[in-house]
């Protein structure tokens, strides 16, 4: 078989090797340059060809970086990150840059000095930079203008107040910049520093941008440092960060309540409760209700997220007395239970405890104790040593016992004079429904760094918890009745499950509608306690049921044979349709959240893809876009074909590294990662699993791989009943066969046929 050979003047179009990149150099009073660079050649050897071109002396005194906002040096480390047709700089070397800027913010010329500060605080943004500066005793050296210098500058702050500002401002916005990088550990400063920054909080409250980093570095010390956070404590006081939070600056309120989360994160046990005194006393909720969540403007997540670490650490306080059991000897705490009794009993047994025998009493208080509902008739203690919930459902009785009381005596009496067969037990529901509103709320575990889901309803009351509890209480027994539990039913159950209490055998199935009620009512965030009440109102058990029998019916699986054959037959359409959607919303593209230890606020990126599904555009963003991104406005870009693969959770290169962060289980269902090249990696931490499923489902779509994904399959079954449903319409209550019909057989003759000719 003859071979043709192209000719040797012949113009074939071959594709660059891999290791090029094409670039456009710049150097100030000089036309671009435009070069190949082989990222196999080590990055001085390039650094020189292009200083050679420009006989530009001591190439060893320049470096590269990016010409985009971000200004980032070009390190041996992120060159994988260059793309083609990339806009790069010729500069001095990070640790010229460095030299220089140490030399200038010591200047004494106010301008001058200002002018430096301005530029430390865009390039401390770099880490390559941040690192030579840091070298340079760096951190050291601001510090120190920080605790003395700003004294030398008082005297001149009357008459140049803004220059004194900005000054000042720079100051703390490059150590803040500098420590972000996790170079140096905060364990390193002094009292006086911390003081002067302390005293920030209270001098600056006019200054936007002091404030706001005084308030940022002061939240790093105490979440990095327990040393630092024992300092904290002693020169910052909630009466100080409380005048923060009733301005109208947003900003300013999220990182004011993300300073006493910290306070409050951090704090010894013992402390704890006495700091959530402080701030009742403070009057922190409704501060917080009336200037923030009831305020006149949007809230944004990093707000959310603030006001559900508060939520979460406030109830947190539970714990204790959650996993506290009742020691039956202590008087104090039986006390408790006698209450119970005397409030329910006390109009018609107390006449009678003064003139009884001790055993007529005792007699008396076991028949109460039945109808109060305990497991254990003669001595109720035992019924709070299992945790959870442990005392904690305890004090809920109580608590509901006291504050509504009218409400606590209709339920016991209701059910106390009721048969056996048909009584709701108070004692045994409470216990199980305190353990079930703690699930719910979480209590005891730390706040996730990702989730923003804080509810309103429960700033809105000093006591929310137990409220909570009182108004789920009334639900339960309400639904009880609607269910129209029996004691047969338990028996029954008892039987055939082998329990020894018939309400712990049928209470699953009590407890589930509760639990269902409970959650759809959350889902709806209700404002306040009393709208709360009022969504659980219109979820009656009726209501459940109606509900669970239409999302059956629209789950309904059919499972004769030619409904299954139609499943086989339409299912790759629905599945193209369902990557269709996805390939759409990639091109949309998200914007993800750059997260770290303190949650900075302005650490955002956006990702998308083009049109053609070729090429991933991403770049770094200033703040939280309105809308899409344009692709022109994205610096960095990723040819699919380059792709190699999607991991995601902990196979993913950023979750592998150390830190708290890192370690959070919510965190690592958000992460995935996309690999290229040899070493290349794009980390990403969706904003929700929602996000999360349509990233992971897209990228596979991408790369020919199945769409595994949660949200795929409900999609799938969701679009496949709705088409089946569709086609099935004119079949409305005939019975479908489980075979064909017989084919019948040929007519005698074909007299009945039309012939068009």
């Amino acid at each position: 078989c003859p071979v043709a050979l192209a000719p040797e003047n012949s113009s074939v179009a071959m594709p660059p090797p891999a290791d090029i990149v094409k670039v456009a150099i710049e150097w100030p009073g000089a036309f671009p340059k435009l070069m190949e660079i082989d990222q196999k050649k080590p990055l001085s050897s390039i650094i020189k060809e292009v200083c050679d071109g420009w006989s530009l002396p001591n190439h060893d005194q320049f470096a590269l970086q990016h010409a985009d906002s971000s200004n980032f040096y070009i390190t041996e480390k992120n060159r994988n990150e260059i793309k083609n047709g990339a806009i790069l700089r010729l500069t001095t070397s990070p640790a010229q840059n460095a030299q220089q800027l140490h030399e200038r913010i010591q200047s004494s010329s106010m301008d001058a000095k200002l002018e430096a500060l301005k530029d430390l605080a865009n390039y401390s943004r770099d880490v390559t930079f941040a690192q030579e500066f840091i070298n340079l005793d760096g951190i050291s050296l601001l510090t120190q203008m920080v605790e003395s210098g700003t004294e030398r500058y008082q005297k001149l702050q009357k008459i140049m107040k803004p220059c004194f500002g900005d000054m000042l401002s720079f100051t703390l916005t490059a150590f803040v910049e500098l420590m972000d990088h996790g170079i140096v550990s905060w364990d390193t400063f002094s009292v006086a520093f911390i003081k002067k920054i302390a005293s920030y909080v209270n001098k600056f409250a006019s200054d936007i941008s002091i404030l706001q980093r005084s308030l940022a570095i002061l939240e790093s010390m105490v979440l990095n440092s327990h040393d630092l956070y024992q300092k904290v404590a002693q020169e910052i006081t909630i009466g100080q960060l409380i005048p923060h939070l009733q301005g109208t600056d947003q900003e300013i309120q999220t990182y004011t309540i993300a300073v006493i989360n910290a306070l409050f994160l951090k704090a010894p046990d013992d402390k704890r409760q006495e700091m959530a005194n402080i701030l009742a006393q403070k009057q922190l909720r409704s501060i917080i209700l009336t200037h923030v969540i009831r305020a006149q403007r949007a809230i944004n997540n990093e707000m959310a997220h603030q006001l559900y670490v508060l939520q979460v650490l406030t109830f947190n306080l539970l714990e204790d007395r959650m996993m506290t059991k009742m020691d039956p000897q202590d008087q104090a705490q039986r006390d408790i239970i006698f209450e119970l009794r005397r409030i329910a009993f006390d109009a018609e047994s107390e006449p009678n405890n003064s003139s009884g025998s001790i055993e007529k009493r005792k007699s008396m208080y076991t028949r109460d104790y039945k109808k109060l509902g305990f497991i254990n008739h003669v001595n109720p203690a035992m019924d709070f040593t299992q945790t959870p919930p442990g005392m904690l459902a305890l004090d809920n009785m109580l608590y509901f016992a006291k504050h509504h009381q009218d409400a606590y005596i209709r339920i016991v009496l209701e059910n106390s004079s009721r048969e056996d067969k048909h009584e709701c037990p108070f004692g045994r529901s409470s216990i199980e429904l305190t353990k079930m509103l703690c699930e719910i709320l979480k209590v005891g575990e730390l706040p996730s760094e990702t989730c923003n889901d804080f509810h309103p309803m429960f700033f809105t009351h000093d006591r929310s918890f137990e409220e909570f509890f009182c108004i789920c209480i009334q639900l339960l027994n309400k639904t009880w009745k609607e269910m129209r539990a029996t004691s047969e039913d338990f028996n029954k159950a008892r039987k055939r499950l082998g329990f020894s209490f018939p309400f712990l055998c049928c209470q699953p199935q009590v407890m589930q509608v509760v639990k269902e009620q409970i959650m759809r009512a959350l889902t709806t965030k209700p404002s306040s306690l009393d709208q709360f009440k009022s969504k659980l109102q219109n979820l009656s058990y009726t209501e459940i049921l109606k509900i669970r029998q239409s999302e059956r019916m629209n789950q309904e699986d059919f499972q004769s044979r030619p409904i299954l054959e139609l499943k086989e037959k339409i299912q790759p359409e629905i599945l193209e349709l369902i990557k269709q959607q996805r390939l759409n919303r990639l091109v949309e593209g998200t914007c993800f959240r750059k997260l770290n230890s303190r949650r900075r606020q302005d650490k955002f990126w956006y990702c998308r893809l083009s049109p053609n599904h070729k090429v991933l555009h991403y770049g770094d963003l200033e703040e939280s876009p309105q809308g899409e991104v344009p692709h022109d406005s994205l610096q960095d870009k990723l040819p699919v074909a380059d792709i190699k693969a999607v991991v995601t959770g902990k196979d993913c290169p950023h979750m592998k590294e150390k830190g708290a962060l890192k370690q959070n289980k919510e965190v690592l269902e958000l992460a995935f990662s996309i690999l290229y090249d040899s070493s290349g990696q794009l980390n990403f931490i969706a904003p929700d699993k929602h996000e999360y499923c349509v990233w992971t489902d897209g990228l596979n779509a991408l790369l020919g791989k199945d769409m595994l994904s949660d949200l795929t399959r409900n999609d799938l079954d969701t679009l496949l009943s709705m088409e089946i449903k569709l086609r099935l319409l004119d079949l409305e209550n005939i019975q479908i066969p489980d075979a064909p019909p017989p084919i019948p057989k040929e007519p005698s003759n074909y007299d009945f046929v039309y012939d068009c000719n």
